[in-house]
């Protein structure tokens, strides 16, 4: 994809295609093209404007991937088909920094990079750790910061942690940063002891692991903390154990996609901005907070 074909133009008609509501099943479904009016939003930042490739300094439509219904970071408001949450906040911010359009594709998390690959988006904000693997195939640009965490049921009766995981039934999400970078090092430590590896369960999405986790067909669930801390709310007969690896997670943008001075523009005004502090702050995850959108920073 290069840097004409990165956005499409205004002109063109976006198809709509929402299907049912992402539940359980982890379904794709594609097409929120303009955020409600009462959206959180930003004016166009000059600044950030000018880095646009010259066939969008006149607008466009950035299409965005975000995974499946997650809260805090992602889902539908109730009764609705409309995305919300952090990550689709956070894109709506961008777009409106950058005077774009936006189309919000949701699709299941292992699928974006590929799918990005293919030239289907133009920018994922997907709460995606810049790992140096990932780095190979796009850009990064810091957004939040957040960590990993372990959920068990209430009152942690295995007596839980990260130092005790060997032989367990371990709930992940698919092509996530705990399966791909941390797992084979907890594997390791385990092999070191003389143990058995972890029997890793992999799922769509973390309701359906938490959803392992209740029915007694899995031991813990290792996912980011905002989304067991939210699971956690919902549900008395499960806390959150460990935690670690807090750190920032980033928007990933093809590389050849000729926007990447643009995104990082956008982001440094959109953290320094109030919308910023406000939709962190709604969430109850001023914790999460960054201070520089910083590109290209590896993490793990």
């Amino acid at each position: 994809m290069n840097s004409t074909h990165a956005f499409r133009r205004r002109s063109m008609t976006t198809v709509a295609m929402l299907g049912a509501a992402i539940l359980l099943g982890g379904c794709a479904a594609q097409g929120t093209t303009e955020p409600p009016a009462d959206e959180i939003t930003m004016k166009p930042v000059a600044d950030a404007v000018a880095l646009l490739p010259d066939a969008l300094q006149d607008g466009g439509t950035l299409r965005v991937a975000i995974p499946t219904n997650e809260p805090p970071t992602q889902f539908y408001r109730e009764g609705t088909q409309e995305m919300t949450g952090i990550n689709p906040d956070i894109a709506r911010l961008i777009a409106g920094a950058l005077g774009l359009d936006l189309e919000i594709d949701v699709t299941t998390f292992d699928t974006i990079i590929p799918g990005m690959s293919a030239g289907r988006y133009d920018l994922t904000v997907s709460s995606m750790t810049p790992t140096e693997e990932r780095m190979k195939q796009l850009d990064f640009v810091d957004y939040v910061q957040m960590g990993s965490a372990l959920a068990v049921p209430t009152g942690n009766p295995q007596d839980l942690s990260f130092d005790g995981l060997c032989g367990k039934r371990v709930a992940v999400l698919k092509g996530s940063y705990q399966l791909t970078v941390n797992v084979p090092g907890l594997d390791q430590a385990c092999q070191d002891a003389g143990e058995k590896p972890l029997d890793i369960l992999q799922f769509q999405d973390t309701r359906q692991a938490v959803s392992a986790l209740l029915s007694d067909r899995a031991d813990v669930v290792y996912a980011d903390s905002p989304i067991l801390g939210y699971a956690v709310s919902q549900d008395s007969k499960l806390e959150v154990g460990d935690e670690n690896d807090f750190a920032p997670v980033a928007v990933g943008i093809p590389h050849d996609a000729g926007t990447l001075d643009a995104i990082a523009a956008a982001l440094d005004a959109v953290i320094a901005s109030p919308e910023y502090e406000k939709l962190l702050a709604d969430y109850g995850l001023e914790s999460m907070a960054v201070t520089d959108a910083r590109v290209n920073v590896a993490q793990g």
